[in-house]
């Protein structure tokens, strides 16, 4: 399975990144392909860049898509939003299996990546078949939430990848 790692921190090779990749490869990815929006600067805020057409089509193509990012102000961050404005409503994301991610300081926003990020992924048109993902950024590495969703999730995330 082929997947994409969508990171939305402002910080470069963050541990949003990291997370991200990890759950990619957790859930049974073969290749992970990071991008990582900062990089894509300015031209996210218009229109007909081809780095971002570029990076549309990547995740496009892929089986499977992790949109990641920090909890910023009890949401996602702008730079996630600049980019999924990128795609066409119910359509942009047809076919692309997506898990919305997200990492924050506290447990407090715990319900964010279903009540806020997922439903932004349902409305471009991606499949979304499993609950988001939330881990505390200090301790995502050893967190075994992720591992329990992995086992939980993967085996249905690979047969709807497989269709």
């Amino acid at each position: 399975m082929r997947a994409v790692a969508v990171v939305g921190n402002p910080k470069p090779a963050s541990r949003t990144a990291d997370a991200a990749q990890r759950l990619a490869v957790a859930l049974g990815a073969d290749e992970v392909e990071l991008i990582d929006l900062i990089d894509l600067g300015a031209g996210l805020i218009g229109w007909g860049d081809e780095r971002v057409k570029a990076a549309v089509a990547q995740v496009q193509a892929s089986d499977l898509a992790i949109f990641a990012s920090p909890t910023f102000k009890a949401t996602y961050t702008g730079l996630l939003k600049l980019f999924l404005d990128q795609f066409a409503t119910a359509t942009g994301l047809e076919g692309v299996v997506a898990v919305p991610l997200m990492l924050g300081a506290g447990p407090a926003h715990a319900l964010a990546p279903d009540l806020l990020l997922k439903p932004v992924l349902v409305e471009l048109g991606a499949i979304t078949p499993a609950p988001g993902l939330y881990q505390l950024d200090s301790a995502y590495i050893d967190d075994p939430k992720a591992a329990e969703y992995a086992a939980r999730w993967s085996p249905v995330i690979a047969a709807i990848t497989a269709l």
